[in-house]
């Protein structure tokens, strides 16, 4: 199926204006296809041939200007409209559309749990063509208006107000201007609960079988979304531009969340059945602030083409921790960003994958390459530059540009030289340069400190270290060891210190004795490694729990996670690190990332396989520490973390107690999470049966509760087991993106690498095809959950680079199978070095 290029989009963008689609859905036409009929009316500059997009399970009908068109036309997803004159024309086309089962276009569901069936959109970044004919690409907006048949029981949700006109028959309003990829229907028996504020509707929807946790979170989601939506308009000059704000908790959705103007679509694990740790809590919060910060960035004005992605996403990502901070209860989220999500930036920035926040647009040259850029540079990176920006300029300067950008491109597209002018429009500074050097360039910076001899009596010298090619204006913390406690540290100062791109030789003479431990980048606001001189170093080792301040722990974590990454580590002293210190961490994102960190690479991939069940242990006993600390921050994370770090038969055999009294001594009675959580690690060590997981289900028959059985089948120790689940992954193509994810977390385990080893080259000879045959959901799953990540070895590698390098690998699984195979080379370099 042929990808739209950037010069065909910017060719069509020159030959068309596009006025208004009136598009016309039936979803009562059963459970494989709807009926998709658009009238498209737009202008030719000049005369012209162009082309409409369309990916039908039957093409019915096409009329151009009213004249019949034949359908056999149709070239893959093209439409060709040939011979167009300048002026006015009207397209009509009517289809039969498929449903789909990986979140892609529109997407059916029914739930186990009832029986019903829900429908929703997801036409991100060129699926419009999936549920109606249009011109798919962003920078030629319409006016839309949309009408839908559905069941009568059904209700419908779209980008404006619904109203029912009949039984079974309901009008949207029509939309201001938007791009294709933002048209948005959600319709099913939704089970809802609404508002109103600021004159606008406010909604909530969910499945009727998981009303109950709607209804337990709905004022706490709604106080987070009026406070946010409040403080955007605190922001900015331009007030929210659509009829109505609801939000609907879809099933399997194939993204964290969607910014569909009006109607935000949300992944249901946000809406949990079981309890959450209080940076999941967050979480949360950050995706419902950042998915209402594109109502002005990406929605309001939105990219021309799909290398500006960052100014969707990096501005979004920015904004979300950014607001929830100022206008929630949630003011640690920076803390949550620097010891999580930015960790996803520096990883992606360092793989042979890495791209500019702002690539050329000559390397983002179809929608196929630009898919691939959305990941933790656009976001993670784009986010921490944007951070530093507002350092660097200052708060006032850039909501400043920002409003300009937004006055001057409202309901329009903007690149990233249009962003440029409007913040240069508010500051003196040079803007142009600075988004040259942070923008333009791709790769990690590393700040090291020294102290060097040559300062004046009475002071010691400072000198920062400078790898890389970009200006920051960074914090450095100062620390002395408590006097009356070594093992806490006191701020003796913060500095802030402005490093010139290529810097060599800079030193500051400070007043008094050097500190015991000088931390770069201290309130995390910049984006760079940062290294430590050998007595900082030493100070951190002795006392990384005591530094005071939350934020200055996350940064220094983040940089012994970095260390141990570059081989500059061996991962046992980070190991020793964590459980020196972590037992007495009272932050929660603290706790559960370095936990996550230590559980899923130092112990699963770069300590080596005799090394693991010390490890394991050794996480083990943190987690008994922390829970017997009894805060309830990282209650659960050191119960999950004790669950997981099971090994040997004492653990098991506790396991197992556990399950079958259905509660933690001490704790409350299980809930359906960590239940499916210890079933899963009695099955990896062969203390579950297949008639167990069978039980579990008949208990739990929700849409999560298949998939943790999916997960235990898969992770069933037998022969057996494994065939059936490689089975279902590679030959089922009815298997939803959830489903085919939930086999693949099972079947590879570092216990089972002698059962699945000849799976191993099986994978690279089957996840092709697959990634062919069923689109891009299932490609990126097939090369991030499915890759043999357990079979850590030169000859996965090799494997591996055998299969990537005759190219023609669909993109999204070669994207995703390179970034795993560099992964894999990294471990091996730790494991060489350990």
């Amino acid at each position: 199926m042929p990808v739209l290029t950037h010069a065909e989009a910017e060719t069509r963008a020159r030959d068309l204006t596009v006025h208004r689609y009136a598009l016309d859905f039936d979803l009562t036409r059963g459970d494989e296809v709807f009926a998709s009929t658009a009238v498209i009316r737009f202008e030719a500059r000049r005369a012209c041939d162009t082309f409409a997009e369309i990916r039908p399970a039957a093409l019915r009908r096409v009329v151009l200007d009213g004249r019949e068109l034949d359908p056999a036309l149709l070239d893959g997803n093209r439409l060709p409209l040939t011979g167009l004159a300048a002026g006015e024309h009207e397209l009509t086309v009517e289809a039969d559309m498929p449903y789909s089962r990986t979140g892609e276009g529109m997407h059916r569901f029914t739930d186990p749990a009832d029986g019903e069936a829900y429908v929703h959109s997801q036409l991100f970044m060129n699926d419009m063509q999936q549920v109606a004919a249009s011109f798919d690409q962003p920078d030629l907006k319409a006016v839309f208006d949309v009408a839908v048949t559905a069941p009568p029981q059904w209700s419908v949700l779209g980008n404006g107000v619904a109203t029912r006109t009949a039984p079974g028959r309901w009008q949207l309003a029509t939309t201001p201007p938007l791009a294709t990829y933002f048209v948005a229907i959600a319709a099913g028996p939704w089970h809802s609960v609404r508002t109103e504020h600021a004159g606008l509707p406010f909604g909530l929807h969910c499945r009727r079988s998981l009303a109950e946790y709607l209804d337990r979170d709905a004022a706490a989601l709604f106080d987070i979304t009026r406070r946010c939506f409040d403080r955007y308009h605190e922001l900015f000059d331009e007030p929210y531009p659509y009829d109505s704000y609801d939000q609907a908790f879809v099933p399997e959705f194939n993204a964290g969340a969607m910014e569909n103007p009006g109607l935000v679509t949300v992944r249901e694990a946000y809406l949990p059945r079981s309890a959450v740790t209080p940076a999941e809590e967050q979480f949360r919060a950050v995706v419902i602030a950042h998915e209402m910060a594109h109502m002005w960035f990406g929605d309001l004005v939105t990219l021309r083409w799909w290398d500006d992605i960052w100014l969707n996403e990096s501005f979004a990502e920015y904004m979300g921790f950014q607001v929830l901070s100022e206008a929630t209860s949630f003011t640690g989220t920076w803390t949550d960003f620097a010891v999580a999500r930015k960790a996803w930036g520096y990883d992606a920035d360092q793989r042979p994958s890495t791209h500019p926040v702002a690539p050329d647009p000559a390397d983002v040259p179809d929608t196929a390459s630009a898919l691939n850029n959305f990941d933790g540079i656009s976001y993670a990176k784009g986010a921490s530059a944007l951070r530093q920006l507002v350092t660097w300029l200052g708060p006032k300067a850039f909501t400043a540009g920002l409003n300009t950008h937004f006055a001057r491109h409202r309901f329009g597209n903007a690149d990233l030289a249009d962003f440029i002018d409007s913040l240069g429009s508010a500051t003196d500074r040079d803007v142009p340069a600075w988004a040259a050097a942070w923008l333009r360039t791709s790769g990690v910076d590393t700040l090291t400190p020294d102290t060097p001899p040559g300062a004046p009596e009475g002071h010691w010298r400072l000198e920062i270290g400078h790898r890389g090619t970009r200006p920051h204006r960074v914090g450095v913390g100062l620390y002395d060891r408590a006097v009356a406690d070594p093992g806490r540290l006191v701020l003796r100062e913060r500095l802030t210190v402005d490093v010139a791109a290529g810097s060599v030789g800079e030193h500051h003479d400070l007043p008094g004795p050097r500190p015991d431990l000088i931390l770069l980048n201290d309130g995390d606001l910049t984006y760079t490694k940062v290294h430590f001189d050998p007595q900082s170093w030493q100070t951190l080792r002795d006392t990384l729990g005591g530094l005071p301040d939350p934020l200055g722990r996350a940064v220094a974590w983040n940089a012994a996670r970095t260390l141990v990454r570059d081989g500059g580590l061996p991962p046992a002293d980070y190991l020793a690190l964590a459980a020196a210190h972590l037992p007495g961490e009272p932050e929660p994102a603290i706790v559960e990332a370095v936990l996550t960190f230590t559980r899923t690479l130092v112990a699963d991939q770069y300590l080596t396989p005799d090394a693991r069940p010390a490890a394991l242990r050794t996480l083990g006993a943190i987690a008994r520490q922390l829970l017997a600390a009894g805060l309830d921050g990282t209650r659960l994370t050191a119960t999950r973390a004790l669950v997981d770090c099971a090994y040997d038969e004492e653990s098991v055999t506790e396991l197992r107690a556990w399950y079958d009294a259905g509660a933690i001594p001490g704790g409350a009675p299980l809930d359906p999470e960590l239940r499916w959580r210890m079933l899963l690690r009695l099955t990896v060590l062969g203390a579950a049966s297949a008639a167990e997981i069978d039980t579990a289900l008949a208990a739990d028959p929700s849409a999560t509760g298949r998939e943790g059985a999916a997960r235990c089948r898969a992770a069933l120790p037998t022969a057996s087991a494994k065939s059936a689940a490689w089975k279902a992954m590679f030959t089922d193509d009815t298997l939803s993106n959830y489903l085919f994810a939930a086999h693949a977390q099972g079947f590879w385990q570092p216990e089972h690498t002698a059962l699945t080893a000849d799976y191993v080259p099986r994978y690279f000879a089957d996840a092709p095809p697959l990634a062919a045959r069923r689109g891009t959901a299932i490609a990126t799953e097939a090369g991030r959950a499915a890759f043999p990540s357990t079979a850590v070895s030169t000859k996965t590698l090799e494997l591996g680079h055998a299969c990537l390098e005759p190219g023609g690998l669909p993109p999204a699984l070669a994207r995703a199978l390179g970034d795993k195979l560099d992964d894999l080379s990294r471990t091996l370099r730790v494991r060489g070095g350990a």
